[in-house]
């Protein structure tokens, strides 16, 4: 049985250095993104692109003490167990694999956006080009090779460079466990502090340790896979059915009436 894996975010040990979004972009081959202009903002961009895979958001905050805070969260896919944008694909191109992680066949893809609509953070991003949808694959490509060096299991692009351990990468218990550890040490200065992966939408394999609740950072508290999505793609396989069906009516109608026609006149001609 495959062994499934997760990331860790700690927004309390996050620099902002920006090598994993630096990382990304080496490992994925992405071209550069200027769609937005400098106006003196830190962050780099205002969102994700279909350029821009993984994004360090800039939070600033006061806390109850009135001190000053600025938090950095990696935004990027979230890899849940129950995935929406999977279940609400009309062409099945997002695959949810036994590793845990969600990825989007782009030879499948048609660029409907339902993805980003099911989303409950909105994550995927269509290329207008391409027309396709883009987002993080967890570099399942590359984690799929094992080892970069005999014991050193080989992680996602991004999480290489982060030398202050604010990205960690392993099978999905270590990293609770992990992210378990690291909440209780950030409770000393952040009594809120709690880790992020919402069961609404089955646990997610991108987990984060919050030093705030997430409504702070603009995240949903419990999103929830809709099972309104299993009932619409039902519906909508049905609706392809029948007009399929009817098509094929319509057309072997046709034939029939030409055969018939043709039939008539040779009787005519007789």
């Amino acid at each position: 049985m495959t062994q499934e894996i997760a990331m860790l975010h700690d927004m309390t040990r996050c620099t902002a250095c920006r090598g994993c979004m630096v990382a990304c972009k080496q490992w994925h081959d992405l071209p550069p993104d200027m769609s937005t202009p400098f106006e003196g903002q830190y962050q780099s961009h205002k969102d994700l692109t279909s350029r821009v895979y993984t994004l360090i958001e800039m939070k600033e905050r006061v806390d109850k003490q009135g001190k000053f805070h600025w938090d950095f969260f990696k935004k990027n896919c979230f890899h849940c167990g129950d995935p929406a944008c999977a279940k609400g694909c009309p062409e099945n191109a997002i695959d949810r694999n036994e590793n845990g992680t969600v990825v989007i066949n782009e030879d499948k893809c048609v660029g409907c956006h339902y993805c980003e609509h099911n989303c409950p953070w909105h994550i995927p991003k269509i290329d207008e080009v391409r027309h396709k949808s883009t987002k993080c694959d967890l570099c399942y490509d590359r984690i799929a090779h094992g080892y970069e060096t005999p014991g050193e299991v080989l992680k996602p692009a991004c999480a290489k460079p982060c030398t202050a351990h604010a990205l960690e990468f392993g099978s999905l218990e270590e990293m609770k466990q992990l992210a378990a550890e690291r909440v209780d040490l950030a409770r000393a200065s952040h009594p809120d502090a709690n880790i992020y992966s919402p069961k609404g939408v089955g646990g997610t394999h991108m987990i984060y340790v919050l030093p705030e609740k997430p409504e702070v950072f603009g995240l949903p508290a419990n999103p929830v896979t809709p099972a309104s999505i299993d009932v619409w793609k039902v519906g909508r396989t049905l609706t392809k059915l029948a007009i399929g069906g009817a098509a094929a009516g319509i057309v072997g109608a046709m034939v029939l009436r030409k055969m018939a026609g043709g039939q008539n006149d040779q009787q005519g001609k007789g």
